[in-house]
């Protein structure tokens, strides 16, 4: 059971920082990794669901961080699970160099004393997969280090509040810069989750409820009713786009062909159907096994974070149960669940129902 909450110093000093505080306590969200008021965060369960919250929505973490808790409670257990089962219980999150990093660090942690994560922001950047929002995050909500944390929706919150003119990335400096006093040196952790709940139900990035937002009457932005110009970001370009070919193989017994992605590079050490790999021209076809095969007309299209996946689709069954070629193998569909297999060759293989 977590700790009480160690005593803290005075309310902060920075009247903006009092008021986000006043309204965090009436309004703050209730989510299955944060600490009831009073109590002192879990380490564990900041770090898992940090990790899992980049690049990802809380509705969708929510039953993987319970699921990952039900199967490794405590970052030991987690030490010592099979990759591919923490891979298999990964996948869908997307973004698996997370689920590999996840590993590496729930390891380096439970070799040292206590299996106790570090304190500070540089012990933490130290472990595999930590960056400096996460450091600052773990380091602020776990262990009360009054860091300076900033996701995107705290970068949208301070750049309404200071109408920060300069354009995304570069105006991260001025973001930091205007953040860093208004951190308290009481309730650090709560004051930047404070800042999150803002940025996600009140300070959005569209239709922002400016009257109910406790930095109202400070707030440079809405004071010259341009919120929604912040925070300012440069041109998009857009997303580059490849191609390739998935062939789908069931055999006799209706098993499905599958193989493993090498371990470094997307997708590493996941699951796959095979396939011909991507490139900004179809590449040449490489087809698994000697048969007739059909095609779909419409491709699976996947969004990366870099570009947009267009996968032809190939299938074909065969009539026998062939030995698989070699580094394949064999899967019947009931065993696909405890596979790890990305949501882009779960698409594949759901387009043939």
């Amino acid at each position: 059971m977590a700790s009480p909450r160690l005593s803290l110093t005075a309310g902060p000093a920075d009247p903006r920082s009092r008021a986000l505080l006043d309204w965090y306590d009436r309004h703050r969200r209730v989510l299955p990794w944060r600490a009831l008021p009073g109590r002192r965060s879990d380490p564990y369960h900041v770090w898992l669901s940090e990790i899992m919250l980049q690049q990802t929505t809380v509705e969708t973490v929510k039953p993987y961080f319970a699921k990952f808790l039900a199967l490794w409670p405590d970052i030991r257990a987690l030490a010592a699970a099979d990759d591919q089962t923490v891979l298999s219980a990964w996948a869908g999150l997307g973004y698996y160099a997370r689920a590999r990093n996840l590993i590496a660090c729930a390891r380096a942690v439970a070799a040292r004393p206590g299996a106790g994560f570090p304190e500070t922001e540089e012990g933490l950047r130290a472990l595999p997969g930590i960056g400096a929002y996460t450091a600052a995050a773990i380091a602020a909500i776990a262990f009360d280090e009054p860091a300076v944390v900033i996701d995107g929706n705290i970068e949208r919150v301070i750049a309404r509040l200071e109408a920060i003119e300069t354009p995304l990335p570069r105006a991260k400096v001025e973001i930091a810069a205007a953040l860093r006093p208004m951190v308290p040196a009481g309730r650090p952790g709560d004051f930047a989750q404070a800042l999150m709940d803002l940025g996600s139900g009140i300070c959005r990035p569209r239709n922002p409820d400016c009257l109910l937002c406790p930095f109202r009457s400070t707030c440079k932005a809405a004071a010259e009713g341009r919120a929604t110009a912040f925070p300012v970001k440069p041109a998009r370009k857009g997303k580059a786009i490849r191609h390739g070919t998935a062939y789908l193989v069931r055999d006799g017994a209706g098993r499905i062909l599958l193989g493993t992605r090498p371990e470094r590079g997307l997708l590493a050490g996941m699951a796959e159907v095979p396939n011909t790999g991507w490139a900004e021209t179809a590449p040449p076809d490489s087809p698994p096994v000697r048969a007739e095969w059909t095609r779909r007309n419409a491709p699976v299209i996947h969004v990366f974070t870099h570009f947009e996946l267009r996968l032809i689709v190939a299938e074909t069954r065969l009539a026998d149960e062939p030995t698989p070629p070699a580094g394949l193998r064999w899967v019947a569909e009931a065993d696909l669940p405890g596979e790890p297999l990305p949501t882009l060759f779960r698409k594949v293989i759901g387009i043939a129902g």
